[in-house]
């Protein structure tokens, strides 16, 4: 009976992992797509029901979208969803102007066929999800595309790093992938000139192209921004 209890430990301990990265993802998308908006208390049992899991793996995943800084603890209150104030959201754009900028020069310079080829994949499937309107399907292929490009760098240290300001980003990012407006169709002629940037091995046309990508997103933006660029300190 001992070895039994102790063997089955891991698979319990991987099952709530699972349930709790399932439960995170969802959640993460909830905050991201505006269908859980800024101040919307996180009640563990109410989630805990409309996603038909237990309350623990609930429990892990607001955890760590507190992490993320998509959430926050209320003392006596429990967690709600947290929105970015004007000043922190041009410091993260900042921010990731300098570690994602790093990124695409090292993934130029390192770039071969198979990042090619699941750059481009990733790419296909935000156009086709931009014109079928599909602003879920569009914010995802939106990040594989992008980290697929920074795992060229050959770098887990800068994917760690890039990972939590770039998911603090995320809620503002659909407006930039709806599938009409010439602005959102710069910004998808720009995530192109990216990928051919690395494909060709350049590292100051990739960087280049970032930062207009970087500068386009702050000009949708700018009612968060207040109509200044994210890149004016």
């Amino acid at each position: 009976m001992k070895q039994e209890s102790v063997l089955s430990q891991p698979e319990t301990a991987v099952r709530h992992r699972t349930m709790a990265a399932a439960a995170l993802e969802r959640l993460r998308e909830a905050i991201i797509l505006g269908e859980l908006t800024p101040g919307t208390p996180l009640r563990l049992e109410d989630l805990a029901r409309s996603l038909g899991t237990s309350i623990s793996p609930i429990r892990e995943a607001v955890r760590q979208l507190e992490a993320l800084g998509l959430a926050e603890h209320v003392p006596h209150h429990g967690a709600k969803v947290v929105g970015l104030e004007i000043e922190e959201l041009r410091e993260l754009f900042s921010i990731r102007l300098a570690l994602e900028t790093m990124a695409v020069r090292r993934a130029a310079a390192h770039f071969d066929q198979e990042d090619e080829r699941a750059a481009r994949a990733h790419l296909a499937e935000l156009d086709n999800a931009r014109r079928a309107g599909d602003a879920r399907a569009a914010v995802r292929a939106h990040t594989a595309f992008h980290f697929a490009l920074y795992e060229a760098a050959r770098s887990a240290w800068l994917l760690r790093l890039i990972r939590p300001a770039w998911d603090s980003c995320e809620r503002y990012r659909p407006v930039l992938l709806g599938p009409g407006g010439s602005s959102q169709d710069r910004h998808a002629e720009l995530d192109h000139e990216l990928l051919e940037a690395c494909a060709a091995r350049d590292p100051d046309r990739a960087a280049a192209a970032l930062h207009a990508h970087l500068e386009l997103a702050s000009e949708i933006y700018a009612v968060e921004l207040a109509g200044r660029s994210i890149f004016a300190f």
